[in-house]
């Protein structure tokens, strides 16, 4: 009897732990957070990814008109609570971070996040910007809108340094949130190790770089490393890179804000990708 009753014990609590398992994953998909952005360009790339829920949107009448105006083919405000406001009311959204809402206001939900690991699965020549450090909304915004533009595959970038509701990121951003796979890891470290086992190339961008980065070949899969704004990489985080590589400027100048610095490097694989 005692052992029927430790088996019999031993189902239910397994039973009742996944139950709980899945309940907190339940409860936590049905309370997913939502946040505010602004501006013309975010708001409406937003609206128009399938992926994006989007709760809520605030524009003046102005803007209503012109969201109809530049997408005469789709009704972008069909299956969305809209709200009308006049200019006053819609700057209480972003007037703490200066910033200009041009009549758009939307509540959004998170983008689900992507796995690295299943998304590098049977693909080959993947080009991923990583940053060490980087913390500014703005640089990161822009950023991200220079690797949609010139198609990187994705940014890697540390879950605790993301700000992943941030207005003026979204902004900076210019709508092209919804069009770059972004992956939040823990350990920026070991996710660069664990890369280079899988056949990554990982170039750190740095004024130790003895090499400018026009003179590599760009061939396979590589990672494309930047270190923080003020004070550039971790030495720690330099040891997991192949190559450290520089972009050559001016000598009078000391350097280039890392948005700059990214854009120039992009565009540059981009140019690479096309001729071969």
């Amino acid at each position: 009897m005692r052992f029927i009753y430790f088996i019999y014990a031993n189902a239910t609590r397994d039973l009742i732990g996944k139950y709980s398992k899945k309940r907190v994953k339940l409860m936590i998909f049905m309370n997913k957070p939502s946040f505010f952005i602004v501006g013309q360009h975010a708001v409406i790339e937003a609206l128009k990814n399938p992926q994006r829920k989007v709760l809520r949107v605030f524009l003046t009448e102005e803007a209503k008109k012109n969201i109809h105006r530049k997408n005469l083919n789709k009704n972008l405000l069909e299956d969305v609570k809209v709200y009308f406001k006049s200019k006053k009311e819609l700057d209480k959204y972003s007037s703490k971070e200066h910033l200009m809402h041009n009549g758009y206001v939307a509540e959004l939900e998170h983008l689900d996040q992507p796995d690295l690991k299943e998304f590098i699965k049977d693909k080959n020549n993947l080009t991923f910007v990583c940053l060490d450090e980087v913390t500014d909304p703005r640089n990161i915004g822009s950023l991200i809108r220079s690797a949609a533009s010139f198609k990187i595959d994705g940014l890697i970038i540390k879950e605790r340094h993301f700000p992943n509701d941030s207005k003026l990121m979204y902004k900076s951003a210019s709508g092209s949130m919804e069009h770059l796979n972004i992956f939040e890891v823990s350990n920026i470290n070991s996710t660069l190790k664990n890369l280079r086992e899988k056949n990554f190339w990982v170039y750190g961008f740095d004024v130790r770089g003895e090499k400018d980065f026009t003179d590599i070949k760009w061939e396979g899969n590589n990672i494309l490393l930047f270190g923080s704004e003020g004070f550039g990489m971790r030495q720690h985080t330099g040891k997991y890179t192949d190559f450290f590589v520089k972009i050559n400027i001016n000598d009078r100048i000391e350097s280039l804000n890392i948005s700059n610095c990214a854009a120039i490097a992009f565009h540059h694989l981009s140019y690479i990708k096309k001729k071969s």
